[in-house]
């Protein structure tokens, strides 16, 4: 009598089909474009300014309108994209994002331009969860799921220092409206297609939205961003600095309490609790302060000291982002390989390792030499680490669960971007010493460097060390 045969488990393929290349490349393409947003303006503000009468005082408010709300709702559109269907909520967002564009490259006047800055955020607070929703659930938890979050994180980094490039070369040969004008035909290209290539998501579930906690985490979240962007503006002992920054802090904490006690909270406090979803995100927070930080400390060094143009400093960070692609190309692989504890920890020793070497940097044009090659090093650093978080902090949970962990890593992300540049900022101007010649400039960019390095460091064996018990406890 022959033997019963015991069927062994279903592997998960290995290979994309494909209509997964497909919607990959789709929600690829909406996140660049999103990334672009984030830093296609920076070298065009002088140019906006003169043009529609802005003061300087309040030139910085383009950028801040738009970082207000795309961070402020981003873990609120998280949680609405598990409501309302994330199909809907990243379709819907694409058009507000198309629309905000067009009135911004028509802009007559302050106000109109701010409304659409606003108007972009919200759409990148809803567009950046929701799409990350769906990729992770379109591909199940292993090889493929890293893949695509591996060239997600790749994308998202060679937007942000594409935008910069891309915004020199619009602003030179044709306008600065063109910054925002290009999102149009992509932004339309993208709704027209999203709803034949994205599976119908809405479940036959309506659960109430926690208000109490909506409003909490996104007045708190508002007030955070608003206290860090003055911060970077005015100093962070200055009033508004200070308030905003103590509410903010207040309000996330009275945020949490919240949570313990609704039926359906915005974001469970078990979820928040879990040590891949704390450890994972405080590894990406890290990895997003670092190098946009260094992004900003080096474009002083390239025009304080070395004389560079806007569009010149733009084209030198293209070889950075050559390595956050190759990075997140061979990151996912990586995590696959070594798991996500050794990809942050290798990563964010290999940034490190690279960043430290630019503080050799000196006056002499040719120190380029070390910019390139170091920046280059270290975004394939930056990126391993950014990977292993997101394939952390979304790993192990539910398919409900995506939208909120989503929510909470886009969230993590968008503060990184927020927060760095006024931080770094503030330790380069207390260096400086009230010195503004080039070699001040030289010296406060070395001594921020320095603490950038130190910050990596101790950001990946923190995190390595907690996910490493993390693995043991589970």
């Amino acid at each position: 009598m022959a033997a019963p045969t015991t069927a062994l488990p279903t592997a998960p393929p290995l290979r994309m089909a494909g209509r997964e290349r497909l919607l990959l490349t789709l929600l690829l393409g909406a996140q660049f474009m999103v990334a672009v947003d984030f830093s296609i303006l920076n070298v065009a503000l002088p140019e906006v300014g003169a043009g529609l009468g802005f003061s300087l005082a309040n030139l910085q408010w383009i950028a801040t309108a738009f970082a207000l709300a795309a961070a402020g709702f981003t873990l609120l559109f998280g949680r609405v994209a598990d409501l309302v269907g994330r199909k809907r909520l990243f379709i819907g967002g694409m058009a507000v994002l198309g629309a905000a564009s067009l009135l911004g490259g028509l802009s007559t006047g302050p106000v109109m331009l701010l409304t659409a800055r606003v108007l972009q955020g919200l759409a990148t607070a809803a567009v950046t969860p929701a799409g990350l929703a769906l990729l992770t659930a379109a591909f199940r938890e292993g090889p493929l799921r890293e893949r695509a979050l591996g060239l997600n994180g790749a994308l998202m980094s060679a937007g942000f220092t594409a935008g910069a490039i891309l915004g020199g070369l619009l602003t030179s040969l044709l306008s600065w409206r063109w910054a925002f004008l290009i999102n149009v035909p992509v932004a339309a290209l993208i709704v027209v297609l999203a709803p034949r290539m994205i599976n119908d998501d809405r479940s036959g579930d309506r659960p109430r939205l926690d208000i109490p906690g909506a409003a909490t985490v996104t007045a708190g979240l508002l007030l955070l961003v608003f206290g860090l962007t003055q911060a970077g503006e005015h100093g962070w002992t200055t009033p508004a600095t200070l308030v905003a920054l103590v509410a903010g802090a207040a309000l996330m904490v009275a945020f949490w309490f919240v949570e313990r006690r609704a039926a359906e909270p915005l974001v469970p406090t078990a979820l928040l609790g879990r040590r891949t979803v704390i450890w994972g995100n405080l590894a990406g927070l890290i990895a997003f302060v670092t190098e946009t930080s260094l992004v900003f400390l080096l474009t002083l060094y390239l025009q304080k000291v070395l004389g560079y143009s806007p569009l010149a400093t733009g084209l030198a960070f293209g070889v950075l982002g050559l390595g956050t692609v190759l990075g997140g190309t061979f990151g996912g692989r990586a995590v696959g390989r070594f798991g996500a504890r050794a990809t942050i920890l290798g990563g964010g020793l290999v940034q490190a390792v690279a960043t430290v070497a630019l503080v050799a940097l000196g006056t002499g044009p040719n120190w380029i030499a070390l910019l390139l090659a170091a920046t280059f090093v270290g975004g394939i650093g930056n990126m391993l680490v950014i990977v292993a978080f997101m394939v952390t902090a979304t790993s192990g949970l539910a398919d409900a669960d995506q939208g909120r962990a989503t929510g909470v890593a886009t969230m993590t992300q968008q503060i990184g971007i927020t927060l760095g540049t006024p931080v770094m900022s503030a330790v380069a101007t207390a260096a400086m010493a009230g010195n503004t010649g080039a070699g001040a400039v030289l010296g406060g960019v070395r001594v921020a460097i320095g603490v950038n390095a130190a910050l990596v460091v101790a950001g990946s064996l923190l995190a390595a060390a907690f996910l490493g018990r993390a693995r043991k406890s589970s």
